[in-house]
């Protein structure tokens, strides 16, 4: 099974107002685990990025003015993820952004049927809890140290980990494997036998027996 672990940086929060994807990353999973398979793309956006946009990704107008539009790496993405289920850590976000980009380069969009939203998975197996990426890391005792600017790879490889834990962790497999592998039986102990015990009479108790015979009157063997 193929899913693809899926997140962007962009220069604010609606395509509508103009704002465009800066980076957009893709992580391959099979069964749930990654695969080490990633694709990964800075994009010049052709526009300013925000200073309060820069904060947050740390991706400014100097880093990205010589990286690829968005056309230039559409077909390279599309390729990617296939027909494959999406993981993304608030989706219809992602999506919004990734349909206005490939509106623009006249591409079919991303059918929201195809999404697999963690943020919706947090929120009904923990209800009232927060769902943000940071808190689930918290949560489930991910290192997230290294996410000082919120990079799209990075963030996937992070969601990548959520979404198993999301899954019940990886003790599933774990019982999968154990149900295929019988546990070897346990050698039985070494048992020590003793000798067998004599349970004849001895001479002293058979004389005591024909003593106690003798003194019965009219035994009934004796008759005729």
């Amino acid at each position: 099974m193929r899913e693809i672990v899926l997140d962007t940086e962009t220069t604010g929060l609606d395509p509508g107002a103009g704002h465009r994807i800066v980076e957009v990353a893709c992580l391959e999973l099979l069964h749930h685990l990654p695969t080490g398979k990633t694709f990964r793309e800075y994009i010049n956006p052709e526009r300013s990025v925000p200073e309060e946009a820069a904060r947050i990704h740390g991706l400014t107008d100097e880093f990205l003015a010589d990286k690829p539009r968005f056309h230039e790496v559409a077909d390279g993405f599309l390729d990617f993820i296939g027909d494959d289920k999406l993981v993304i850590h608030n989706a219809q976000f992602d999506l919004k952004f990734l349909n206005a980009e490939l509106a623009r380069v006249e591409k079919e969009p991303i059918a929201s049927a195809r999404a697999i939203d963690t943020v919706t998975m947090a929120r009904r197996r923990f209800p009232g809890a927060q769902a943000s990426l940071d808190a689930l890391c918290r949560r489930f005792a991910i290192d997230n140290s290294a996410r000082s600017f919120h990079g799209a790879l990075l963030d996937c490889e992070l969601l990548a980990e959520v979404y198993l834990e999301l899954q019940g962790g990886r003790q599933p497999g774990f019982e999968l494997e154990a149900r295929r592998t019988k546990a070897p039986e346990a050698a039985s102990p070494a048992t020590n036998f003793r000798p067998p015990r004599p349970h004849g009479a001895s001479p002293a108790e058979k004389a005591a027996h024909q003593e106690m015979l003798a003194r019965l009157k009219d035994p009934i063997w004796a008759k005729d």
